[in-house]
């Protein structure tokens, strides 16, 4: 029983170890892939990502995520426990699952873990999460989500998404074509931004009202 604990703490320490040293070199280092990406490309998908800095992503984006993704996320650190609660009375309302991830939580999700894996998955994302938010701060949270968020099939971070839909890059975005970036994020893989249809086109229309309303409020504030 003692070597089994003892082999154990070692187990443990080490990943404590090895997470913080990724998560700090991915501090000044761009992710250069992810579990989603590989798993694009075993399904037979290329895959098309270009890095852009935040500072060159036109901020309509970054209001844009805030407005449909997570609205306190300049005032939470990493988890926002009043929308999980929402979110839990939400499903146990109408037995539909809601989700309650913040841009922090999805962050340390993309770049660190594989989508499924249930709970265990969650409280590696838990940890992650705490790490990013210690070691990152938000607006290197938020760059890195606006480059490796899945924004459609085989296509990571809204630079590649503002070619594929728009034609330019990521650097001028009208606040309405960076509402329709946005509300692709949910099902990457079942939506469009360009010529948007139905539920995506609506919710496109959504967030960019409510972007307006995250730069007049300073939701924003933590990124300028």
């Amino acid at each position: 029983m003692g070597r089994i604990l003892r082999w154990s703490l070692r187990l443990l320490l080490g990943f404590v170890v090895i997470s913080v040293l990724w998560v700090g070199l991915y501090r000044f280092v761009a992710p250069p892939i992810t579990f989603t990406m590989i798993g694009d490309a075993l399904g037979g998908h290329s895959i098309d990502k270009r890095w852009r800095p935040l500072s060159q992503i036109d901020p309509n984006m970054a209001r844009a995520v805030i407005a449909g993704e997570d609205a306190r996320f300049c005032q939470h650190s990493g988890f926002d426990y009043e929308a999980i609660v929402k979110a839990y009375a939400r499903t146990q309302r109408d037995g539909r699952v809601r989700g309650g991830s913040t841009i922090s939580q999805q962050t340390a999700k993309n770049a660190f873990l594989i989508q499924g894996g249930g709970f265990v998955r969650k409280g590696f994302e838990a940890w992650f999460t705490f790490l990013i938010e210690i070691l990152w701060g938000k607006r290197r949270i938020m760059e890195v989500y606006l480059n490796i968020a899945e924004t459609g099939i085989g296509t990571y971070g809204v630079d590649a998404a503002a070619e594929r839909y728009f034609g330019h890059d990521a650097s001028h975005l009208s606040p309405s074509e960076a509402g329709r970036i946005a509300a692709v994020l949910p099902l990457p893989k079942k939506r469009a931004a360009v010529a948007p249809h139905g539920f995506t086109r609506r919710h496109g229309n959504a967030i960019t009202r409510r972007a307006s309303v995250v730069r007049n409020d300073g939701l924003d504030a933590c990124l300028r």
